[in-house]
């Protein structure tokens, strides 16, 4: 499973582009979001934990905000096709006999990934909702032809054996994202502090809602 914070680590020391004062600004910081969150992260905290002089990050990166930028959307821009293609080449419909199974795999495969970059997920969601221009600059990197087009397969498998009700592909997906990505806003954001086992019921719950919704007759 995909480890973004630690891609994005070994990417900046590969970078040539980076000096190593900036390395170190980089690798601190993204470890400092991760522990405290973004909001709550100060500039000399960063400054503190690389060894620099804060007006060392404001030389290189001009605010916190464009630190922030530097490091996150860079990385997404350029590996989000990859991330995409991950789970489409993992989770094939053709691999599973059922909707309920393709289903539960795919959603078990998205929580550990988010579980695996919870800190990552936490802090571009929260900053998409606030940040118009964040939005703006990384939402058409998002890649959503690929999910849609991997997705629709899927759907239309499962229609024509009957499993799905014969509704078009992009009410089932509205009706399939709205729950999944509700339920993992709740988990990895809004009520985090959840044992696994608690997880896990509601990972049931959650499927065992959407197939009653989106079920054939019969």
């Amino acid at each position: 499973m995909t480890n973004i914070l630690d891609t994005i680590i070994a990417q900046a020391k590969l970078s040539k582009k980076e000096t190593v004062k900036q390395q170190r600004i980089v690798e601190s910081a993204i470890a400092l979001f991760a522990e405290k969150g973004y909001a709550n992260t100060s500039t000399s905290e960063i400054a503190r934990a690389s060894g620099v002089a804060e007006a060392t990050i404001f030389r290189h990166y001009g605010t916190k905000d464009n630190l922030l930028l530097s490091v996150i959307v860079p990385f997404l821009k350029e590996f989000n096709p990859l991330l995409m293609q991950d789970v489409i080449q993992t989770v094939k419909p053709e691999d599973h006999e059922t909707f309920e199974d393709f289903l539960t795999a795919l959603l078990r495969n998205r929580a550990a990934f988010l579980q695996e970059n919870k800190e990552i997920f936490q802090i571009v969601v929260k900053e998409l909702l606030y940040r118009e221009e964040l939005r703006k600059d990384l939402l058409p990197h998002i890649q959503l032809d690929l999910v849609l087009k991997h997705m629709y397969k899927a759907l239309d498998r499962y229609k024509a054996s009957g499993e799905l009700a014969d509704l078009p592909n992009e009410m089932l997906m509205r009706m399939i994202f709205t729950c999944i990505g509700g339920y993992f806003a709740t988990r990895f954001i809004l009520l985090p502090e959840r044992s696994e086992a608690q997880y896990e019921q509601e990972l049931k719950m959650l499927l065992r809602f959407i197939l009653d919704g989106v079920r054939g007759k019969g």
